[in-house]
């Protein structure tokens, strides 16, 4: 179901990447890392091949190889800021009343926000850090945050320093998987990305689900 619904995005995404460039996976980073469910993993991976490779489009020039790459890493963080940014800012002003009563509306449900109160309250304010390595948790932790008005620049500091960690994770898979696929080691492509996806789903039990359910289960 859900790749259907992001089938004709991704078709789009790969038609419009060479000219969008840097701009275009900053904004739909920060679309990810508000409401909508986005995943990056389906964003950074495909732009890091292509920067990689064949390179990106910067003022004018192109950007090619490693420096096409870590400036990728900036523009995925500075978009996952700009995104998270909105929530906090959204959840400091509304309110948990507002939320809880009309979050449904914006795709944030009563159950999702007592999570991610859940989840802050069990790691603090190194949670936003690493809420940015996590799915799931990576687009709402900016509602407790707000609601409890944490200091807005350590949250950017936290949410800038963990996206560009995660975003160069990504990059990392998208190059060395892009590689794998051109020399046609696809047997090298099955085992990263099953590699990749049991870290990233052990990561998520462990830290994220257990926190996000733990009030249905009392």
């Amino acid at each position: 179901m859900l790749k259907q619904m992001l089938q004709p995005l991704m078709d789009w995404y790969a038609a419009t990447l060479q000219q969008g460039g840097f701009p275009l996976v900053a904004l739909l980073m920060a679309i990810e890392s508000s409401l909508l469910p986005l995943p990056s993993e389906l964003i950074i991976p495909p732009a890091a091949h292509t920067a990689w490779t064949a390179g990106l489009p910067w003022f004018g020039g192109q950007l090619t190889g490693g420096s096409a790459v870590a400036a990728l890493v900036l523009a995925g963080a500075a978009g996952s800021w700009v995104g998270a940014t909105v929530m906090y800012w959204i959840s400091r002003v509304a309110g948990r009343p507002f939320l809880l009563r009309y979050g449904r509306y914006l795709l944030i449900p009563p159950a999702k926000v007592a999570g991610a109160e859940r989840w802050a309250a069990r790691y603090g304010a190194f949670g936003i850090f690493a809420a940015r390595l996590l799915p799931v948790v990576r687009h709402l932790i900016g509602i407790p945050a707000g609601i409890v008005r944490l200091n807005y620049w350590k949250y950017s500091l936290y949410t800038l320093m963990g996206s560009a960690l995660w975003c160069a994770v990504l990059c990392w898979l998208g190059v060395t998987v892009g590689d794998h696929i051109n020399k046609g080691e696809m047997h090298k492509v099955t085992l990263i990305l099953a590699g990749f996806l049991a870290g990233v789903g052990a990561l998520y039990y462990f830290f994220v689900h257990r926190h996000m359910t733990g009030g249905a289960r009392r």
